[in-house]
């Protein structure tokens, strides 16, 4: 099937191919045709990158994140793997796992900073989608008993940190006494360092085992 019909072949023609006397009309036609034609194409080129780094950045964010986040209204569940066993089993759920996260001040000789801390199991954390592809050093073999964290390389290049460095965590809701919560700071080492590929994640997320949570 042609793409236009001939109408509109006939007026295309008509005034890209005119006679002599009218040669002026026929440039000012050819140039509005250029223009129009680096126009349709300067436009596809910019959605084609557009589509690509959207696709790109929603990868990046729910290989962190996820689609759903559940929460208790009790502010705890009763059988948490089951639980995960039953939404691991739906149709079209990837990966399904418990999470437990909180903010921290993270301190190791003259930097101080506050993180995001998040807990996971080891298989679950090894599978998810913006870790396990974009560890740059170190491992995260074994976090469920060496009690270790993998930080953002972002995080590691400001502070000079480095796979075997030690880091200091800084909870504000520690351990309850009678003159209110105590901070509660507990040292772990760096074994991984990943790259995300967005500063805001490689620079203030720290991942753990559950069981160090």
């Amino acid at each position: 099937m042609r793409p236009f019909n001939a109408l509109e072949w006939h007026i295309a023609g008509r005034y890209l191919r005119s006679r002599r006397r009218e040669r002026f009309i026929s440039v000012i036609a050819g140039i509005s045709f250029l223009g129009i034609m680096l126009g349709v194409a300067t436009l596809i080129v910019v959605m084609a990158v557009m589509t690509g780094f959207r696709a790109d950045l929603l990868d990046r964010i729910l290989g962190v994140n996820g689609h759903v986040l559940i929460r208790s209204q009790s502010g705890h569940f009763s059988s948490r793997d089951a639980l995960v066993a039953r939404l691991q089993d739906l149709p079209g759920i990837v990966l399904a796992t418990p999470m437990v996260d909180g903010q921290a001040m993270l301190s190791s000789g003259k930097a101080v900073r506050g993180v995001l801390v998040r807990g996971l199991p080891e298989t679950k954390i090894k599978q998810l989608p913006g870790l396990k592809n974009n560890i740059i050093d170190g491992t995260l073999d074994g976090i469920d008993n060496n009690g270790g964290v993998a930080i953002g390389g972002r995080l590691a290049q400001r502070y000079g940190f480095s796979v075997g460095d030690k880091i200091a965590l800084i909870a504000p809701r520690g351990t309850l006494t009678p003159f209110g919560h105590t901070p509660r700071i507990k040292r772990f080492a760096i074994v991984a360092v990943f790259n995300m590929g967005l500063s805001e994640y490689d620079l203030n997320f720290v991942f753990t085992s559950l069981t160090t949570m």
